[in-house]
């Protein structure tokens, strides 16, 4: 199917196609005019993409991760930038949450909020 057929089956854009393709996250097929050609699998390989994108991992590691899906098994180091990438984040969410606080207690002193 071309593009703009594949980014309303996938649910993405046809620019986050050619960006995934671009990252070498898809290979899509060609036809002979050199348009692309997306069968159901690439299809279905976005949808994973899509899902490992939104819980947070970026573009790096879902590249390191995708030829290991479906192997059953992910390399040790790969686990682990994940949990150093998980934590890096909680760190991220704990400062803000003290901002947010911060903000708050500001909002209160000055009888904007209760």
């Amino acid at each position: 199917m071309k593009i703009g057929a594949a980014a309303r089956a996938s649910g993405v854009s046809a620019r986050s196609l050619r960006y995934y393709e671009d990252e070498g996250l898809i290979v899509p097929g060609r036809f002979s005019n050199g348009y692309r050609d997306y069968c159901q699998s690439t299809i279905d390989r976005v949808a994973v993409i899509r899902s490992l994108l939104d819980s947070g991992l970026p573009v790096r590691l879902v590249r390191d991760l995708l030829p290991h899906l479906g192997a059953g098994s992910v390399c040790a180091e790969f686990v682990d930038e994940v949990e150093q990438y998980r934590d890096r984040l909680a760190h991220r969410v704990a400062v803000l949450s003290a901002q947010q606080a911060a903000l708050e207690d500001y909002l209160r002193e000055v009888g904007r909020i209760a």
